[in-house]
Order: C-alpha cells, then structure tokens, then sequence
C-alpha cells in the first residue's frame, strides 16, 4: 500500500501544515503552479515527489518538472498534468493525452478547485486537490491524501487548511 498526500497551486507559498498531513504519506504529489524552486526541494527532502510544472512556473520548474506525467502506483495507471479539467470539461491538450491512453487517475490542478470525480464514461478517477496556497479567488487551502493499494484508491481524505483567524488554538 502507498500513501500519498496530493496538493497543487501552491504559487510560492507552502504552508508548514503540510509536513503535518503528510507525515504519514510514502510520497508527494504536486499538480503544478508551484511558484518557486524552494518548495520543489522543501518537498523532496521530506518524501519523493512526482511534481509537473503549471502555467505560472519559471524556467527552473520547469527544468526539473515536466509537462505530464504518467506512471504507474501500485497497479494503478497515472496521469499527472496541471491544466486538466473534470469529465465533460477536459482541456483540449487532456483530451489528447487521454485519447492516447485511457488512465485509472487522472491528477490535475489549476482551478484552484477541489474536486474528486469519476468519469463513467472513460472509467478513470478524476481528482484535482484545490489550492494549497495564498494566491487566488478560493477561501480555503485544501489538500488530498489517499492510498493506493494493488487496485484500490482507498481512504480519500480532504484536507482543510483553515485561515490563522479560525484556526482553534
């Protein structure tokens, strides 16, 4: 089983409450708009990390992080893009990616959006994580973790990152 803490659109701000939540993953997921090379690295010495670049990611990102990635966890197929979209609503270049091969998840970011989907017609699982940063019109910094085992996408959790002024002390 591998358990994976799943965030995007961090745009250069990487909360410290994410080393919390993760703490008990085997590896990270960055669905892009990183914002800085810091946190690629702050992520990579805490766990592995699989990270794309998003739209707002400067050369260096992008050296490191590539467009999409597909790989396999467990034996569950991956895509990992930035720019994705939800069933019905995929971007032009997710329709093409997915019209080469069909993944079991289907990782996103960019609208800022949480969002856990499957699409029955394409039988994949469509998550995008939400914003994990400051920058952008959500209210709240929201997070992913899941396992993976054999098959199986189990023990979907969101993660609310709640504003200092409601935090409980």
């Amino acid at each position: 089983m591998t358990k994976i803490g799943f965030l995007s659109d961090t745009h250069g701000y990487l909360d410290p409450r994410v080393f919390e939540h993760f703490e008990s993953c085997d590896e990270i997921w960055h669905g892009g708009d990183i914002g800085t090379i810091e946190i690629v690295d702050r992520l990579k010495e805490f766990k592995p990390l699989k990270a794309v670049h998003g739209n707002i990611d400067s050369y260096d990102i992008r050296l490191c992080c590539p467009t999409v990635l597909r790989f396999t966890c467990e034996k569950i197929n991956v895509l990992l893009t930035h720019i994705g979209g939800y069933p019905n609503h995929f971007s032009l270049e997710a329709k093409a990616l997915l019209k080469q091969e069909v993944p079991d998840l289907f990782a996103c970011g960019h609208s800022h959006i949480l969002k856990v989907q499957y699409d029955h017609h394409l039988r994949m699982l469509c998550v995008n994580p939400g914003a994990a940063g400051r920058y952008g019109f959500h209210t709240v910094q929201t997070l992913l973790r899941f396992s993976i085992d054999e098959r199986n996408i189990n023990d979907m959790e969101v993660i609310e990152l709640a504003p200092p002024s409601l935090r409980k002390v």
